[in-house]
Order: structure tokens, then C-alpha cells, then sequence
């Protein structure tokens, strides 16, 4: 009985810690939120309100008159849903021949890919891709904007991971019956990997979307500009005066990922806490 109390009260302190901490990484959010509906009198008030008094939706109207935002945000889907369905493609396939095939130099390949991990790829490799993307001719195109992204060494090394935690007997029984490497990729290795992809998926997803610098560097116009660059040209036209339409414009712009994740969170929760083979 001690024993089980114990567990109890830790089960509690734990569950309180985590609400407590929570709550501090929300609050930013809802204040945002709390701002964005409030009239340019009472965004300054003190002290500040967690929850809006009243609605005031002017403030979001401004923000979309001031940047077009209908536009930003066409952009921004587009560049992430490229990325993410390009990094799941090289990702899932580097992933299962780094798992399921010897081949001369795989475990130096697989060293070296890891090592890049540790590296800041865009800082480093900005000035070069730029220069590449120029000298194809595709700056200011969706090209430019996704291409240099569309593999990621976090992805191979995620699902490799994964792949090899699927007992090798479903491959060894796949060819048996005949199925060659890429059906039994495609019919067995993938949908018992459903929930790790959908996890990576969001993972990509809102990595894409809150792309700043690359697509400030590699768009010369507003129409091909994404929707974080548009928030600071929000900033930039509204200064420090009118703080309701730059949070309704933040807020719109972290609209569309928190909708993803509550729409595939319980593939999320599914590839953090469970294995490939139940998937």
C-alpha cells in the first residue's frame, strides 16, 4: 500500500510539474492570441490581459490588407507540403537501404551523414546554394525555395532506425512469396510504418513553415515571399505602434501548423511511444 501511494503522489508532482510547465510555453501563445483581439487601447494595459475583453476582428482584416497574407500563406503551403513529401521520399528510401542492404562503404556513408547532423547546414551552405540556385536561373521560384531541402540526414537516420526494428522474418517471408525489394517496401515496410511517418511528417512539416531566412534571401518579390518573411513585413509597416495587427498576423501564421498537429497528433504520440511493428 506505501508502495502504491508513493507511486501515486509521483504520478501527481509529475502531472503538476508538466501542466506548470506547459502552461509557461502556452501563455506566450495566448497572449498573442489575447492581443490580437483587443482595440489598439487596450493591447497596452496593465496589467496584461490573459483573456480578451470583448472581439475585435478589425485587427486581422488590417493585418491582410497591410501584407497579402492570402498570398504568403499559398506560398508557404506549397514550399512545405514539396518539402515535407520530398524529405519523406529520400528519407524513407535512404532510410531502408541503410537498413536492409550491405553495400561497399555503408557504414562510412552512414558515419558521414550522421556527422552532418551536428553541422549548421543553412547558415553554412547558404552563400553556395545561393549561388547554385542562381546560376540555374530558379531564384524567385518554388524551385529555389524547396529543392535544397528536400533530403534530410535527420529523416534517413530516424526511419532507419525504425526500419531496423521490424523483425528481418517479414522480409525473409515477403521473398519467399516472391516479392521483390521494393514491393516489400512498398507493401509491407510502409504501412507498418504509418506512424512514424506521420510523425516525421509534422516534424517536416512545421520545420518548412517556419522557414525565414532562406526565403528572405532567395525571393526578390512580395507574391513569392512566405508567410514568417511576411510577419516581419508586418512588423516593419506597423512599427511599434500597433501591436493587435502584428499579433493577429502571428497568430494567423501559426494557425495552420497547430490545426496539423491536432489533426495527425495521435500518429505523433504513436511514433514516439510505440514500434515499427505495431505501427
Amino acid at each position: 500500500m506505501k508502495i502504491s501511494t508513493k507511486k501515486r503522489t509521483d504520478v501527481i508532482i509529475s502531472e503538476m510539474i508538466l501542466i506548470v510547465v506547459s502552461f509557461i510555453f502556452v501563455l506566450p501563445l495566448i497572449l498573442a492570441f489575447t492581443m490580437s483581439l483587443q482595440p489598439p487601447q487596450a493591447v497596452f494595459s496593465f496589467p496584461p490581459k490573459i483573456l480578451p475583453v470583448g472581439i475585435h476582428l478589425q485587427n486581422y482584416l488590417d493585418a491582410f490588407k497591410t501584407v497579402p497574407f492570402d498570398r504568403l500563406f499559398l506560398n508557404s503551403a506549397i514550399v512545405s507540403i514539396m518539402i515535407t513529401a520530398g524529405k519523406l521520399i529520400t528519407g524513407t528510401l535512404a532510410g531502408y537501404a541503410f537498413a536492409n542492404f550491405n553495400f561497399f562503404g555503408k557504414n562510412f556513408a552512414f558515419s558521414f551523414l550522421f556527422a552532418t547532423l551536428f553541422l549548421p547546414a543553412e547558415l553554412i551552405m547558404i552563400v553556395p546554394l545561393f549561388a547554385l540556385m542562381a546560376k540555374l536561373g530558379v531564384v524567385n521560384t518554388y524551385w529555389a525555395l524547396t529543392i535544397p531541402f528536400m533530403a534530410s540526414a535527420t529523416n534517413t537516420f530516424l526511419l532507419r532506425q525504425h526500419f531496423l526494428m521490424i523483425p528481418k522474418e517479414l522480409e525473409d517471408s515477403a521473398r519467399i512469396d516472391g516479392a521483390g525489394p521494393m514491393a516489400y517496401f512498398i507493401k509491407i515496410l510502409l504501412p507498418l510504418s504509418k506512424s512514424m511517418i506521420g510523425g516525421v511528417s509534422i516534424i517536416n512539416f512545421i520545420y518548412a513553415w517556419n522557414f525565414y531566412l532562406w526565403p528572405l534571401i532567395i525571393t526578390m518579390e512580395d507574391r513569392m515571399k512566405t508567410v514568417q518573411v511576411g510577419v516581419k513585413m508586418l512588423i516593419d509597416a506597423e512599427g511599434a505602434s500597433n501591436w493587435g495587427v502584428i499579433m493577429a498576423g502571428t497568430v494567423a501564421a501559426v494557425i495552420p501548423t497547430l490545426i496539423l498537429f491536432f489533426i495527425l497528433q495521435p500518429l505523433f504520440v504513436k511514433s514516439l511511444t510505440r514500434s515499427g511493428i505495431k505501427g
